[in-house]
């Protein structure tokens, strides 16, 4: 139990008589102390329940109470006061079996002077243990709110440590170290080199690199890997800052996690992401074989027919007598009808598959697209392409569609007078 910390707190004075204890008041010297005469276990007991006292001054010849009967009560009550005996010289035996018991100092009746600093020592010490106490008990609580937060995460809280020689050994581990290893925290706590094998060979060489470069670079620890035998297939994440004493040796506290759940949906994400490119590329392949297809049919098909209207139109035309003018004009409109139809029919084939693109390169495909935008239009498309752009025909395919999406929003949102296209390779 503490006691008082404060020069002013009272002293309790064990003497046979009222004289004797203010003889002692006095030659302890601390102004306004005050102090109270004790006579008998009793009393000692009583006025011990009434703290708090600075010290206990016992004066030699109190019949029915020694000194080490009046010590005894103190421990028993745990009280940390400062116990002092006052003996005549010749009667030093009991008061030196009071010190072997516990008591502070021995006083000799005819060294008074001595009384007062051995006072004060002994309160400042009372005080000094006082506050320890307070320390420790602080502490002791500050560990046991640790131990608790820690004991009651799902992960592992560690601190590893590596001396100058480059040997690992762990100063703590949370109980989350079984829930994540399967590994008492004991044995690990004997050997980080049960830590280690419990990692893939491969992610355990990762490990180290990562541990060695944090040490040299004093940056956090951001790691994650397998693990292996019964818990393969596991992933766990270490993220930890280093601390560098001055003899070279480091320690990181950190935290270690179960990431497997994530690693898991991260492949299975990653493997959605390769099937939808899978998908759209040969959704991509469908729809260019069927606009080939449509283009071969509009170019083979509806363009012979064009070209068969064409001829016929013309040789109705020719054979038209010139005493009949409206119907010659008439012929003449269904002529000119037929040309448009055909360049048109020529320019949807193009953009549906253009062949220039295969015979004279992505160049060539953009400059004869931004002409028939031009002349469809009405809207001037100037065009620059470096000349070493040479990419695969999925490559030139995908560019040649991106230019034409583009052109196509230009003439349905922009309204603007001129477009310009540069191609360069970065």
């Amino acid at each position: 139990m503490p006691n008082t910390s404060s020069h002013t707190s009272p002293l309790l004075i064990l003497a046979p008589s009222d004289k004797e204890a203010a003889l002692l008041v006095e030659h302890v010297g601390i102004p306004h102390i005050k102090h109270l005469r004790i006579a008998d276990a009793t009393g000692l007991r009583a006025a011990l329940r009434e703290p708090p006292w600075g010290g206990l001054l016992y004066l030699h010849g109190l019949y029915g109470l020694t000194a080490s009967a009046a010590l005894k009560i103190v421990q028993e009550l745990e009280f940390d006061l400062p116990f002092i005996i006052i003996t005549p010289p010749a009667e030093e035996k009991e008061a030196v079996q009071a010190m072997r018991a516990g008591a502070h100092d021995v006083v000799s009746l005819d060294r008074l002077d001595r009384l007062a600093p051995a006072v004060e020592r002994e309160m400042r010490e009372a005080r000094h243990r006082t506050d320890h106490r307070a320390a420790l008990d602080m502490l002791k609580e500050s560990e046991a709110r640790f131990r608790t937060l820690t004991d009651n995460l799902p992960d592992m809280v560690f601190h590893l440590h590596r001396n100058a020689e480059g040997h690992y050994r762990f100063l703590y581990l949370s109980t989350g170290c079984h829930r994540l290893f399967g590994i008492k925290q004991i044995e690990i706590l004997a050997s980080a080199k049960k830590f280690f094998d419990a990692i893939e060979p491969d992610d355990r060489h990762d490990l180290e690199s990562h541990l060695a470069e944090s040490a040299a670079t004093q940056s956090p620890l951001d790691w994650k890997g397998r693990m292996r035998g019964r818990n393969r297939g596991k992933w766990i994440y270490l993220r930890s800052t280093p601390q560098q004493n001055n003899r070279g040796d480091i320690t990181w506290q950190g935290i270690a996690t179960d990431i497997t759940r994530t690693q898991e949906i991260e492949e299975e994400l990653r493997s959605s992401r390769e099937q939808l490119s899978e998908l759209s590329s040969h959704t991509e392949t469908v729809r260019e074989e069927e606009r080939e297809r449509i283009a071969r049919d509009i170019h083979d098909e509806q363009g012979s027919i064009l070209v068969r209207l064409k001829i016929e139109a013309s040789l109705l035309i020719a054979k038209l007598p010139a005493t009949l003018p409206l119907l010659r004009e008439k012929a003449l409109s269904i002529e000119k009808l037929l040309d448009q139809a055909m360049t048109t029919t020529s320019r949807i084939a193009r953009e549906l598959r253009p062949g220039i693109l295969k015979e004279f390169g992505l160049a060539a495909a953009i400059e004869s697209l931004a002409e028939d935008f031009s002349q469809h239009c009405h809207i001037v498309c100037r065009v620059q392409c470096d000349n070493n752009l040479d990419p695969d025909a999925d490559t030139s395919l995908a560019l040649f569609r991106i230019v034409q999406e583009a052109l196509t929003n230009v003439a349905k949102h922009s309204g603007a007078s001129l477009v310009f296209v540069r191609m360069k390779r970065l």
